[in-house]
């Protein structure tokens, strides 16, 4: 079945160019020009729509606006693109619940295997279902829910896949590379830093005050989901 993105550019030149490219790659494509568009159409299509492709400058509402609008309502993956290589508004997109950045001007190709890096990770948690617990944190994996003392936690895509392979390796030691590798993708060539940004994310919403992080860092190497009861 075709994978549906909703593409939001305000630049006519690069609308031209991008979204024959990805209806070539087989995806269906809904394009919005103005940052209120998008979010209609989001509204009208969020059954459908797999991915959205969001430029940061909008008229009308901004990126980062539209972004935390849908993050009310859903986990869809989101790739934020920006003119600006300023890690302030990296990290303004990551918090707000961006899964993944690209900054302009960038390779078609490069946006491609972010896509597609994205997209299969939805499609390998599809054919799986399992129920993964740590102390009193569990991650259901059919309904893709994450719960913490009795609590949902709310996680973007990229939280829950980071949470996801570290529950899947309890007390396994992984290196930021091994994480990158099964997280971000093989073709990810943004900074390595990004994991120790994710963890810190996971951290602020998993751990519980005054006990130790559930997500332990091994000093030089990574880092490990490891329980230690003191009760």
């Amino acid at each position: 079945m075709k994978k549906t993105i909703l593409f939001v550019e305000d630049e006519e030149s690069l609308v031209s160019y991008l979204e024959p490219e990805l209806q070539f790659e087989n995806y269906n494509v809904i394009t919005a020009r103005d940052g209120e568009q998008a979010w209609n159409l989001y509204k009208e299509n969020k059954s459908i729509i797999n991915l959205i492709i969001l430029d940061w400058m909008l008229p009308k509402l901004d990126g980062l606006e539209v972004l935390r609008r849908i993050r009310r309502h859903s986990k869809v993956p989101v790739i934020m693109m920006t003119a600006r290589d300023y890690i302030g508004d990296k990290v303004a997109g990551l918090d707000s619940g961006a899964d993944d950045y690209i900054t302009k001007p960038f390779d078609i190709e490069e946006l491609l295997a972010r896509i597609r890096v994205i997209i299969r990770h939805q499609d390998d948690q599809k054919d799986t279902s399992a129920v993964y617990q740590i102390g009193d944190l569990s991650l259901d994996t059919k309904s893709r829910q994450v719960i913490k003392n009795d609590e949902i936690i709310q996680l973007t895509q990229r939280e829950y896949d980071l949470l996801l392979i570290l529950l899947q390796n309890i007390n396994d030691t992984l290196t930021r590379e091994e994480l990158l590798d099964k997280v971000w993708g093989i073709n990810f060539d943004g900074q390595p830093n990004i994991v120790d940004v994710y963890i810190r994310y996971l951290r602020n919403k998993i751990d519980s005050p005054h006990h130790e992080s559930l997500i332990q860092t091994v000093r030089g190497v990574g880092y490990v989901l490891r329980y230690e009861n003191h009760d």
